[in-house]
């Protein structure tokens, strides 16, 4: 069954594994999915390469590193990602404003003396495995989801493209910042999926009913018996109405 273009497109897969062999074995196997997601484990063990070879296949990466310093250092790092272009990077909204404006006018000024396509820019803002006690640990006092509205405001005033946040903020930063601002929800479990060491997961039709714009999906597909089924499966998930 081939699976509709809309729903294909929306899912990323996660290639959580320490070396590129079965990644790329993922990659080649799942010929719907368009986007995959290389992490830190991953990009530190293969280096810049496993980009160009994604690319290689046909696909887009999502370069999920989670920048975190100061403005000029980062602003190298997405001229870095420009140059494997890259599909998508992550950074730490809490790197604070300064930080994400030098980001977005690298990528803009970027784009403009070349004429190729920017990185989307996507600000992390709580991670998944977050909760009030977490955040209380490192001295923030403001509840989950009053911190993720706070760094959500802040990184679409630096003019970041949009957010990587759990799908149960989804709904309201969608009200409170913007229809236009994509969202990103990592944490994704098909129903009877195990949690593993996420806390707030949701499905993905729950996710795009919370109006997520793409879902990033790991283990659930890349550890079942047969990834593309297991693909097909999530995909006739999100045709129910």
């Amino acid at each position: 069954m081939k699976p509709k273009k809309k729903h294909a497109e929306k899912i990323i897969i996660a290639l959580d594994f320490p070396k590129k062999e079965p990644a790329l074995h993922i990659a080649k196997s799942l010929k719907y999915v368009q986007t995959f997601k290389i992490g830190l484990e991953l990009f530190i063990s293969e280096g810049p390469s496993i980009i160009q070879e994604m690319y290689d296949l046909g696909k887009k990466v999502f370069l999920d590193l989670k920048l975190h310093d100061i403005p000029n250092t980062v602003a190298g790092a997405v001229r870095s990602g420009f140059k494997h272009r890259v599909y998508m990077m992550t950074l730490h909204a809490s790197g604070g404003m300064e930080m994400m404006e030098r980001a977005v006018r690298e990528a803009k000024d970027l784009q403009q003396k070349t004429g190729n396509q920017k990185p989307l820019l996507l600000a992390v803002t709580v991670l998944t495995n977050f909760r009030n006690e977490e955040l209380r640990q490192i001295g923030v006092k403001a509840k989950s989801n009053d911190q993720v509205l706070k760094l959500a405001s802040l990184a679409q005033n630096a003019g970041m493209d949009g957010l990587v946040c759990s799908s149960e903020e989804t709904k309201m930063i969608k009200k409170e910042i913007g229809e236009d601002f994509l969202i990103v929800n990592p944490g994704i479990r098909p129903v009877g999926a195990l949690k593993d060491d996420q806390k707030r997961i949701t499905t993905p039709h729950q996710a795009l009913k919370n109006g997520a714009d793409f879902l990033v999906i790991g283990r659930p597909v890349t550890q079942a018996p047969d990834s593309e089924k297991a693909f097909l499966k999530i995909c006739r998930e999100l045709d129910r109405p």
